[in-house]
This record gives C-alpha cells, sequence and structure tokens, in this order.
C-alpha cells in the first residue's frame, strides 16, 4: 500500500506539512526504493522459459503484497509451485483461503507469460493433498498469446479515491464475463456501508490490525530489506517519520492523531466508489479458491484494458469471528444459496499509481 503525497498529508493532517521540510530535492531524489521497484523491469529477460514466465508471475496480486509462492525447477520442462507458509495471515485469513486465491493469480499469470513464448501449461493442483505443493505446471507447446498479457506491466491494485463519474454501460457488459458488476445505486450504497463497517472491524480489532501493521515497512531501507508487505515510502513520509509524526506506534493508537486521520482517510476512500466487481464460486474448495484468483487476475488485466481501476476490498470477506455479522449480510447481499463470495472490489476511474514493491524473482526460486 504506497500512500500518495495528497492521503499522506490527510493521514497526518494538513497543518503538519511543515514537519516534512527537512525532505529536501536532494533528499527526495534518493527514496524511492529502486532496488525493491527492480523486478517491475526485469520482468522478461531471463533466457529459460520457466524463469522468464516466473518473472512476471511474481508480479501477481496478492494479500498484503505477502508473494507467497515458492518454484521448484529441478525437474526439467516442470514447475513444482509452493505456497510458502511463512508468509501466512493468521488472524485476518485464519483458513488460508486469500492467500490461496493469491496464488491462483500467480498460476493465471504464469500461464499468460509462458503461453507468449509459445508454451502452454498444464496444471496439476494439490497433488499431494492440501499439505503439498499447490501445483505442478507442465510445459509443452502449442499455446496462442493472450491479448491481456500487454496490460501486466501497467495492472495495479489502486488504493485510492476513484473519480466521480460511472462505469460506461458499455464497460459493464464487457466486464461482465469476467465477474459480476454491481453498480445499481441502493445496491452500490448498501456495499459502501458494509466496507466501511468492515474496515472500522479489522481496524478496531487489535489483533487483526497489528498484523497489519506488523507488515507496513516504513522509508526505503525496510522496504528494500523486505519488499512485501505495506510500503510506507516515499520523501514526504519519510520526512514524517523523521519528524516522528508517522511512526509504527502512532499507527496502534486508537487515541492518536495519525490513527483518527487513518479512518477519516479509509473512510472517503471507500465512499468513492462507483461500482463492485463481485466474484463468486459454487463450492469453496481449494480449487475453487484457486479458479477465483486466476479469474481476478483476468478481470483485473481486463479493467486495466478499460482504462478502470480496481481494488479489493477484501476485509468484509474475512472470517475472524467479530467479522462474522458482517460477511454474513455480505453473502445476503451478493450469494446465491450455498455460494461463496471469493472477492469483492471498488472498481472505478482511479488516478495513475505506483507499483508495489517485490522480492526478485531469484529469491522465490527454490532451486535451479
Amino acid at each position: 500500500m504506497s500512500l500518495s503525497r495528497r492521503r499522506a498529508i490527510a493521514l497526518i493532517g494538513g497543518g503538519v506539512v511543515l514537519a516534512a521540510a527537512g525532505a529536501t530535492v536532494g533528499f527526495a531524489s534518493t527514496r524511492t526504493p529502486t532496488r525493491a521497484l527492480a523486478p517491475w523491469s526485469l520482468a522478461g529477460r531471463e533466457t529459460d522459459p520457466r524463469r522468464r514466465a516466473l518473472s512476471f508471475a511474481i508480479l501477481a496480486p496478492n494479500p498484503h503484497n505477502r508473494q507467497p509462492w515458492l518454484a521448484d525447477l529441478r525437474q526439467p520442462d516442470r514447475i513444482v509451485i509452493h505456497r510458502d507458509r511463512e508468509r501466512n495471515l493468521p488472524q485476518t485469513d485464519p483458513f488460508d483461503r486469500q492467500l490461496t486465491i493469491g496464488m491462483g493469480c500467480f498460476v493465471e499469470l504464469l500461464a499468460l507469460a509462458a503461453a507468449q513464448d509459445g508454451h502452454a501449461l498444464d496444471f496439476e493442483f494439490f497433488p499431494e493433498g492440501e499439505n503439498g505443493p499447490v501445483a505442478v505446471a507442465t510445459f509443452a507447446g502449442g499455446a496462442v498469446p493472450d491479448p491481456l498479457f500487454a496490460h501486466v506491466l501497467e495492472r495495479r491494485s489502486c488504493k485510492e479515491p476513484f473519480e466521480d463519474r460511472a462505469v460506461p454501460a458499455s464497460l459493464v457488459k464487457e466486464l461482465s464475463a469476467h465477474a459480476t458488476v454491481i453498480d445499481a445505486p441502493d445496491t452500490v450504497a448498501r456495499l459502501k456501508d458494509l466496507t466501511w463497517e468492515a474496515w472500522e472491524i479489522e481496524a478496531l480489532t487489535p489483533r487483526t490490525f497489528r498484523e497489519s501493521v506488523d507488515l507496513m515497512r516504513f522509508g526505503k531501507a525496510e522496504i528494500e530489506a523486505s519488499p512485501d508487505g505495506i510500503d510506507l515510502g516515499g520523501a514526504f513520509l519519510e520526512g514524517l517519520m523523521m519528524a516522528g509524526l508517522l511512526t509504527r506506534q502512532s499507527q496502534m493508537d486508537p487515541a492518536s492523531t495519525a490513527f483518527a486521520e487513518g479512518i477519516r482517510m479509509y473512510r472517503a476512500m471507500l465512499a468513492a466508489t462507483p461500482a463492485y466487481a463481485v466474484l463468486t464460486s459454487q463450492g469453496n474448495e481449494r480449487i475453487d479458491q484457486i479458479e477465483a484468483g486466476r479469474r481476478w487476475l483476468r478481470l483485473n488485466l481486463a479493467a486495466t484494458a478499460m482504462g478502470l481501476s480496481l481494488h479489493p476490498v477484501s476485509q468484509a470477506l474475512q472470517e475472524f469471528p467479530e467479522m462474522a455479522q458482517t460477511r454474513a449480510q455480505v453473502h445476503d447481499l451478493l450469494a446465491g444459496p450455498g455460494e461463496t463470495v471469493q472477492m469483492l472490489g471498488r472498481l472505478g476511474y482511479g488516478p495513475e499509481t505506483a507499483p508495489s514493491p517485490r522480492w526478485p524473482v531469484e529469491t522465490r526460486i527454490m532451486n535451479g
């Protein structure tokens, strides 16, 4: 979660902008976490087809930017894909549903990247059961490149207020091939209330909010040391950090100005939503979650191709006890009998945003 300068002002309060005056032009020019962003510009430079596909797949969206994927390359023409369980989110994702959806995003992007080189991937999912590899991907020939791949490097999860304009009906119809798009004013208004309620529940439940705060990376040094989690970087934010106005402690303190302004900021962001995209499944087995991730990745790329922004608002779908009532209300609103809402996202026109930091591809390869 990169915060823009405008949102940072809202977070702390406009009256303390002068506290960041120490962030001089020279200082500002050194604050971009270049090394942590390098995987976006290096994608596709590998010569081995498997590593080349992986160099794109690591850019997939995933919960809290945990990047939980690991690849075993010991078998020729195969990738054995594992989920790194050390990257679990036990408080907000106690059943690993969201992390499994993230693995589905990774798998689909791997397939799209391999197809660019003419390789079709044959996937065998959970070949050793849930506790073993997520998938074995076997490379073969005969693939046709997918037009959605052209938008991989532009794709973002836009965590900003959207413009006050509707998504055109023609685009709603086109996106319906990927998801259910909700733009009816009454339902949109109800979802605004529910997504805000869910965000507030997570933020005011100490153990769930601490999980997020513990994954915040404050400033360039922390971001480059651990290019996952929630990145708080840039010259302006680092100026506030130097002034002691933006700290891990203040983020956890409900009585602090930073916490109060953060609540105000997020409420305004969630309210600035003209439409939602919803993915449901008939079942809620691991393979259903993988499939939801694959669909979400394609939806995200399709929205990007249309000039639209997409932002997952997953709090309302989380399965910790304090969220149960809100989650049930979301399901009553969006799901049919027996269905599970796997993904819910804000949809609209958002500003251009920076990519999220990534671990280099070589750190996600177990061997080879």
